[in-house]
């Protein structure tokens, strides 16, 4: 069974803007890459909701193209991202895909062979680390992104500054 670091992308990645869709838009946070290549050794998947699509805002072909800049200049930096699950749906479509549910994190497990126990979850907000602590993952909030505005209610296993923090933290605290 493989361990996976599973990230959220806006906020912990690529900055957020607020339903960011545009390649024009597209920054990468500082220190991103850095902790994303500590992390070589795991399968690296993106989770993200991208309700702008279930809203109108944006086309799922804008969330492609986005995406697929963001994945391509990860991978110019040495980092491949196996996979990005993406919930599109709208916040009250109740869908089975949103975070904090865990139906992504299952997924991985079946289709990567992820042993969730052994995995980690790494977000900017509450939502991600519950999808995470859910799943059986630990769970670390950046404080990158709305980091800092969701600190006070989340219950993460570890609050690092950014993605290279976190990176850290991970090695140091998996039990291999």
């Amino acid at each position: 069974m493989n361990k996976a670091v599973f990230i959220d992308r806006d906020g912990c990645i690529a900055e957020d803007i607020g339903f960011v869709h545009k390649i024009k838009n597209f920054k990468l946070i500082p220190n991103a890459v850095e902790g994303l290549r500590l992390l070589k050794n795991y399968k690296l998947i993106i989770v993200t909701n991208q309700s702008g699509i279930g809203r109108g805002y944006f086309r799922f072909e804008d969330f492609l193209q986005y995406n697929n800049r963001v994945v391509e200049e990860l991978r110019k930096n040495g980092i491949k991202i196996e996979k990005t699950y993406v919930c599109p749906h709208a916040p009250d479509d109740n869908c089975e895909c949103r975070k904090p549910k865990t139906k992504f994190l299952k997924d991985a497990e079946k289709e990567l062979g992820i042993d969730l126990s052994k995995s980690f979850m790494i977000g900017d907000k509450k939502i991600d680390v519950e999808m995470g602590r859910n799943a059986g993952c630990k769970s670390i909030l950046v404080l990158t992104g709305n980091g800092l505005k969701e600190k006070e209610n989340a219950e993460a296993d570890y609050f690092a500054d950014d993605l290279l923090d976190a990176a850290k933290w991970i090695k140091e605290n998996d039990n291999q």
